[in-house]
């Protein structure tokens, strides 16, 4: 069975109306008992306690770390999150909204996790120096995530290049490119060790996200749950990639951020056409998924679509 807990999402409604849906058990947060002056907050970003059970032994991990420590740490504590009780962290990818919360959560927690703490990386490109395009073109430095400063917090990072096991969930290892879906470029990327004559003379490259993976779990009678947290190399691209290494063929659900956002509405369309044919029992899109992709949703599988919000808890199994 598996718990996901909304941590950190780009919205947060106080008035969202108690849900059902016969795949997955929904429970919305809204005010708190004993905290009812304080609220959790939403940013642009995506954060996702999950929680799983196999066989009486219980794991929990902590997926991606939004855009600011502040809203990761105020949602942790409202949301009654125990930081001891993690068995590591994962990174999605390397861009500030996925990362940004790290080290100011660890700044906050390190003392009281476990001593063997680890975060599971997509690889290299994680740590790289990202920049983001503007509307007008200009390109603006992103920032980069701080290998040196997570190894100070005593925290071992793991490249996961290719799917690896975690005791509970497993990643996928690098999304393949198989399908019509591309990389839509809206950030780039200085890195080095490339090879490419751009990469060479030290130009800023489009990012096509060598790092990013996706995170899964079976659930026992129901199938395979994938969690894409944003999704940039496509969401049929992740969910193929979760199936081929898994073996297992039945797609329960999908979630998190799709980076359907920017999207033209007719690449939105075939991504839905090519979702349906998929058979997903349940589809909650989150963070960058976007309202194209939505109301795409709401015309051609209504009946799989569940809407989240920042503090939602989603049970999937027994």
């Amino acid at each position: 069975s598996l718990k996901v807990r909304v941590v950190v999402d780009s919205q947060y409604d106080l008035f969202i109306a108690d849900a059902s849906h016969p795949a997955v058990r929904i429970e919305h947060t809204r005010l708190i008992d004993g905290r009812e002056n304080s609220i959790l907050a939403g940013e642009w970003g995506l954060s996702l306690h999950l929680e799983s059970r196999r066989g009486g032994v219980t794991s929990r991990y902590l997926l991606d770390f939004g855009y600011t420590p502040q809203i990761l740490i105020r949602n942790f504590d409202l949301l009654a999150l125990d930081p001891s009780r993690l068995d590591g962290l994962i990174l999605s990818h390397g861009h500030m909204d996925h990362y940004g919360g790290l080290l100011g959560f660890l700044d906050q927690y390190r003392g009281r996790m476990r001593q063997d703490l680890k975060l599971f990386a997509g690889g290299d490109a994680s740590f790289d120096e990202k920049w983001r395009k503007r509307r007008g073109g200009e390109l603006v430095p992103w920032g980069r995530l701080d290998r040196a400063a997570v190894a100070a917090q005593k925290v071992e990072t793991q490249n996961c290049e290719s799917a690896r096991a975690l005791g509970g969930p497993f990643t996928t290892g690098r999304i393949g490119r198989g399908s019509f879906e591309r990389v839509l470029e809206n950030s780039f990327v200085e890195s080095a060790g490339h090879f490419t004559e751009a990469e060479l003379q030290g130009r800023l490259v489009p990012d096509q996200h060598p790092d990013e993976h996706a995170t899964a779990y079976v659930v026992q009678g129901k199938g395979l749950v994938v969690i894409s947290s944003c999704g940039h190399a496509g969401l049929i691209n992740t969910i193929q990639t979760a199936v081929k290494v898994s073996g297992v063929a039945k797609l329960h659900a999908v979630l998190g951020g799709f980076h359907l956002g920017p999207a033209p509405q007719d690449y939105v369309e075939q991504t839905v056409r090519e979702l349906k044919a998929l058979a997903p029992d349940v589809v909650i899109p989150m963070h960058c998924s976007g309202g194209k992709f939505v109301e795409a949703m709401k015309r051609e599988m209504s009946e799989r679509l569940v809407v989240t919000n920042t503090g939602s808890l989603f049970t999937f199994g027994a």
